[in-house]
């Protein structure tokens, strides 16, 4: 991923000491990759075992969606089919919930799971719910983060030979602060998702469109589709740490 990087001296600077061709900090990115590739397979397997348990209400994931928004009183949101798996979603901008294809029109306990979170997301953004309305305002700086980061790193590098101490300098600490928006988008997602879930939960089982017994299987699904969000944000910080120890090391040099 960056290869490159993992070379300990390059434009002039070492990186902490590391011999040439050695990067130990890799193990931190090889520990975040074990962790989603972990978290992706659970997800899967367990979303894939509750798609062949059939609700007790018969009802789709849309039927089930669209029940849930008219019990919030939220009648300004349209609920549509998406393509692919797992690719439901929330979107804010033109107040849609999406379903995938094995969810809009699944009667599956994983279906209307995955339908009654995403009217989570629905119904924080109809209370105005803070850690939502913080990662909404953390959009645009974490896309702008992660699309230049590592650009900035690179550039502050490979001019550390020609241009002052002080001006690389700056620019890989740029690079850091802008890495460190994305991660700080990661750890607010963690909150968000939880509520939502938590919200799903607590409406699926006041409603009656799941038993007792079949919440208890949402709440696994839900507890794995969470999973990822964990293991997204810990590969980040781990990312986040090796940079900090590269550059770290060489801001010191």
């Amino acid at each position: 991923m960056e290869a490159g990087l993992s070379i300990a001296y390059y434009g002039g600077y070492g990186f902490g000491g590391y011999g040439l061709y050695f990067d130990p900090t890799m193990i931190l990115v090889l520990i975040g990759l074990l962790l989603t590739m972990a978290a992706s397979a659970y997800v899967n397997s367990t979303f894939r075992k509750y798609s062949n348990v059939r609700g007790r209400s018969g009802i789709t994931g849309a039927q089930a969606a669209e029940k849930i928004l008219r019990r919030a009183g939220i009648t300004d949101v349209t609920i549509e089919h998406v393509s692919g798996e797992l690719t439901d979603h929330y979107d804010p901008r033109t107040k849609t919930v999406k379903l995938s294809d094995r969810v809009y029109s699944s009667t599956s306990v994983a279906a209307i799971s995955v339908a009654a979170h995403e009217c989570g997301h629905v119904i924080q953004h109809h209370t105005q719910y803070v850690p939502l309305q913080i990662r909404t305002l953390l959009v645009p700086a974490a896309n702008i983060g992660t699309s230049l980061a590592w650009p900035i790193l690179i550039l502050g590098i490979l001019l550390g030979s020609v241009i002052s101490a002080g001006a690389a300098g700056f620019l890989v600490n740029l690079g850091v602060l802008l890495f460190s928006l994305g991660v700080l988008f990661q750890i607010v997602t963690l909150p968000v998702e939880l509520n939502a879930s938590s919200r799903a939960l607590g409406v699926l089982s006041e409603s009656g469109m799941l038993v007792s017994e079949e919440v208890q299987d949402a709440r696994k699904v839900l507890r794995a589709a969470a999973l990822t969000y964990v293991a997204g944000a810990a590969a980040s910080i781990l990312q986040l740490a090796r940079i900090i120890i590269l550059f770290g090391g060489r801001n010191r040099d």
